[in-house]
Protein backbone atom coordinates (compact mmCIF):
# COMPACT_ATOMS: atom_id res chain seq x y z
CA UNK A 1 0.00 0.00 0.00
CA UNK A 2 1.33 3.42 -0.81
CA UNK A 3 0.89 6.40 1.65
CA UNK A 4 -1.86 8.98 0.64
CA UNK A 5 -2.79 12.25 1.94
CA UNK A 6 -6.10 13.14 1.73
CA UNK A 7 -7.79 16.63 1.91
CA UNK A 8 -11.50 17.64 2.28
CA UNK A 9 -13.23 20.98 2.72
CA UNK A 10 -16.82 22.07 3.63
CA UNK A 11 -16.63 25.03 1.32
CA UNK A 12 -16.35 24.84 -2.81
CA UNK A 13 -13.11 25.55 -4.44
CA UNK A 14 -11.26 25.52 -1.10
CA UNK A 15 -8.95 22.78 -1.87
CA UNK A 16 -8.22 24.20 -5.15
CA UNK A 17 -7.48 27.66 -4.01
CA UNK A 18 -5.50 26.05 -1.11
CA UNK A 19 -3.18 23.55 -3.61
CA UNK A 20 -2.90 25.90 -6.23
CA UNK A 21 -1.53 28.87 -3.97
CA UNK A 22 1.28 26.55 -3.00
CA UNK A 23 1.25 23.92 -5.46
CA UNK A 24 0.99 25.82 -9.35
CA UNK A 25 0.91 22.61 -11.22
CA UNK A 26 -1.96 20.54 -9.38
CA UNK A 27 -5.42 21.29 -10.49
CA UNK A 28 -8.41 19.70 -9.19
CA UNK A 29 -12.09 20.43 -10.20
CA UNK A 30 -13.17 23.85 -8.53
CA UNK A 31 -16.50 21.64 -6.86
CA UNK A 32 -14.19 19.18 -5.27
CA UNK A 33 -14.50 19.18 -1.79
CA UNK A 34 -11.88 16.31 -1.73
CA UNK A 35 -8.54 15.35 -2.78
CA UNK A 36 -6.15 12.42 -2.77
CA UNK A 37 -2.82 11.63 -3.70
CA UNK A 38 -0.66 8.42 -2.96
CA UNK A 39 3.20 8.78 -2.84
CA UNK A 40 5.77 6.73 -3.99
CA UNK A 41 7.93 9.00 -1.54
CA UNK A 42 6.35 8.98 1.77
CA UNK A 43 8.62 12.00 2.79
CA UNK A 44 7.38 14.38 0.22
CA UNK A 45 4.08 14.22 2.60
CA UNK A 46 6.08 16.12 5.05
CA UNK A 47 5.86 19.34 3.33
CA UNK A 48 2.04 18.97 2.63
CA UNK A 49 1.96 18.54 6.50
CA UNK A 50 4.33 21.63 6.95
CA UNK A 51 2.65 24.09 4.30
CA UNK A 52 -1.03 22.96 5.86
CA UNK A 53 -0.04 23.53 9.60
CA UNK A 54 1.31 27.04 9.01
CA UNK A 55 -1.63 28.34 6.74
CA UNK A 56 -4.42 26.43 9.08
CA UNK A 57 -5.98 29.52 9.76
CA UNK A 58 -6.52 30.62 5.83
CA UNK A 59 -8.03 27.67 4.80
CA UNK A 60 -11.16 25.95 5.73
CA UNK A 61 -9.63 22.12 5.34
CA UNK A 62 -9.17 19.26 7.23
CA UNK A 63 -6.24 16.77 6.29
CA UNK A 64 -5.72 13.35 7.06
CA UNK A 65 -2.63 10.65 5.94
CA UNK A 66 -2.55 7.77 5.98
CA UNK A 67 0.48 5.00 6.18
CA UNK A 68 -0.98 1.91 6.78
CA UNK A 69 -3.84 0.14 5.37
CA UNK A 70 -7.50 1.35 6.97
CA UNK A 71 -5.19 3.83 9.21
CA UNK A 72 -5.34 7.66 9.21
CA UNK A 73 -4.14 10.29 11.22
CA UNK A 74 -5.80 13.56 11.43
CA UNK A 75 -3.59 16.00 10.96
CA UNK A 76 -3.21 19.48 13.18
CA UNK A 77 -1.10 22.11 14.59
CA UNK A 78 -0.50 19.90 17.68
CA UNK A 79 0.73 16.49 16.42
CA UNK A 80 2.26 17.92 12.70
CA UNK A 81 6.14 18.04 14.08
CA UNK A 82 5.65 14.81 15.61
CA UNK A 83 4.07 12.93 12.63
CA UNK A 84 6.84 14.69 10.38
CA UNK A 85 9.63 13.38 13.00
CA UNK A 86 8.35 10.31 12.90
CA UNK A 87 8.22 10.13 8.87
CA UNK A 88 11.50 10.99 8.71
CA UNK A 89 12.39 7.60 11.42
CA UNK A 90 10.24 5.19 9.66
CA UNK A 91 11.32 6.16 5.97
CA UNK A 92 14.81 6.93 6.34
CA UNK A 93 15.59 7.02 2.51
Amino acid sequence: MKPKLILFSHKNDEINNFLNKFYSCISVWSISNYWKKEFDNPIEISEYIAVFTDNINIFDIKMWISLDKNVFIKISPSNSNTIIKYLFERYPY
